[in-house]
């Protein structure tokens, strides 16, 4: 989603915490995933599935998504489920892409953008390009809340800067918890706000919120998540290979569990979406409808 390089890393403790391999382990899996909300709760519910539900275990390993990348192409971890594709993770997927192999999509129309309030009138701000009316800018004091500096979405929103020619706006960056604090702040007083923002993620469920319009396509088009696996994953977990490919979420319903996850728990998310999905669960363990 929010790539930090454009090189495929491991050092220091992000090394140590694919160290052993996940091929020395036949019968635990290892699953890669990211502090990020949505690839949380997709990899804690697989997790939950297969321990319960097979004989297999899984371990999952947290680290940044570009260990990740490297991690199943040189099959120290055995998969992730966090592939933003065509665009986001482009720069990583090319690099291994013949080396790893694709599960298929776990959601679609993920995306990146600028996102605002319902209550800010579309008359007034529909697009970044409305950004540069003096008016507008006056509302928001010329700032736009981001997040990690170094993240892709970081560095497109900074081009989206320079290509609408917003002059006078500052690209405030924090982090992902900075971001939606902001939000929060700005949306008890109904104050003016743009924050970047990507789908699927939990404040959709908890605001009233859209995306401004990109003309100009600075930040990207609508994304596939995908499943990776480490080159013979397949052959030597048929089973667990299946269950993940058949696993598919819409973005509405995964939004909505990301939500009540961040209201109680991850735990208690995924025990009411088993709870409520006994069929589509069903499916995605045997095929059988």
């Amino acid at each position: 989603m929010l790539r930090q390089s454009t090189r495929l890393l491991v050092t220091g403790a992000l090394g140590m915490a694919l160290a052993g391999g996940a091929q020395a382990q036949d019968d635990t899996i290892e699953i890669g995933w990211t502090a990020w909300s949505d690839a949380e709760f997709v990899t804690k519910l697989a997790s939950r599935l297969i321990n319960e539900n097979t004989d297999h275990t899984v371990e999952l390993v947290q680290t940044d998504i570009a260990p990740q990348y490297q991690g199943i192409e040189t099959g120290d971890i055995d998969a992730m489920m966090m592939a933003w594709l065509p665009a986001t993770h482009e720069d990583y997927y090319e690099e291994i892409a013949s080396n790893v192999e694709n599960l298929g999509v776990l959601y679609n129309g993920a995306r990146l953008g600028w996102v605002v309030p319902d209550y800010i009138p579309e008359s007034q701000l529909s697009s970044l390009s409305d950004l540069s009316n003096e008016s507008v800018r006056d509302k928001l004091d010329g700032r736009i809340t981001g997040i990690d500096p170094g993240a892709g979405l970081t560095q497109l929103s900074e081009s989206a800067i320079e290509e609408y020619e917003l002059d006078g706006y500052n690209l405030q960056t924090s982090s992902g918890a900075g971001m939606t604090a902001a939000l929060d702040r700005a949306t008890n007083r109904e104050e003016w706000v743009v924050v970047t923002g990507w789908s699927p993620h939990w404040k959709f469920g908890a605001y009233d919120l859209r995306y401004l319009e990109d003309p100009q396509g600075v930040l990207g088009g609508p994304e596939r998540v995908h499943v990776l696996a480490r080159a013979g994953f397949d052959a030597d977990y048929p089973q667990i290979s299946q269950v993940l490919t058949r696993m598919y979420l819409s973005l509405d319903e995964l939004q909505g569990y990301m939500f009540e996850a961040r209201e109680s728990s991850y735990d208690e998310a995924i025990s009411q979406f088993i709870d409520e999905n006994p069929d589509q669960v069903n499916y995605w363990l045997t095929g059988e409808f």
